[in-house]
């Protein structure tokens, strides 16, 4: 069975792969140089007009293993909160759509982090929480060196009707429940990792390339 990962760096897309993917004409194919993220962030970031980049291997899940040791690693976790109205909770932030999430704290458990985060974020008391939805990856330079930030994303019920309250001090502005038919909305305005979340519940079909 074929394995694949996704990592984003920055808008771009790198593609653990044990296969070459369908639409390799898109993507261009870079050394793995001993699979340090390091390098390959530096290689990605000079390509100023390609997008799509994958590394072929025989084990991507060893190969990401290997990334994660080469860089700090910072775990998230957010969810998908689906209201008993068939809606699902999005925050505006940084001029862009997004689905409630943030930094573990320590000792914190995956899921416990995710259920206070969108809490914290939004005002509300989480009903359900469900099953996990997917990981997702995404590589960024910070002041303390280059960081890999891998989220965990989970579905979540809510029943109640509080007012939604987003956290002013965390960069949040709005807000707000989106049916399954106003995710265009969401799609045309936000992050790469937070498509592959939409594309998993199969609630938007714009990707690049399917997992």
């Amino acid at each position: 069975m074929a394995q694949k990962y996704r990592i984003y760096i920055n808008e771009k897309v790198l593609l653990l792969t044990s296969t070459t993917p369908n639409a390799a004409k898109g993507y261009q194919q870079i050394d793995s140089q001993g699979f340090d993220l390091k390098s390959i962030y530096s290689q990605i970031n000079n390509q100023h007009q390609q997008q799509r980049f994958f590394i072929l291997t025989e084990d991507a899940k060893a190969a990401l293993k290997k990334l994660k040791k080469s860089v700090n690693l910072i775990e998230a976790a957010g969810g998908l909160v689906k209201n008993t109205e068939g809606k699902y909770l999005f925050i505006y932030r940084n001029d862009k759509w997004d689905i409630p999430k943030g930094k573990l704290e320590k000792g914190e458990g995956k899921k416990e982090g995710a259920v206070r985060e969108v809490e914290e974020e939004c005002g509300i008391t989480v009903s359900k929480l469900g099953k996990k939805i997917m990981n997702t990856y995404h590589v960024y330079d910070h002041k303390t060196g280059l960081v890999l930030k891998k989220t965990y994303w989970y579905n979540m019920g809510y029943k109640g009707t509080e007012k939604l309250k987003p956290q002013l001090e965390e960069g949040i502005t709005e807000v707000r429940w989106f049916s399954a038919n106003e995710v265009d909305e969401i799609k045309d305005n936000t992050f790469p990792s937070i498509l592959d979340v939409l594309e998993k519940k199969r609630l938007t079909k714009d990707m690049p390339e399917p997992l």
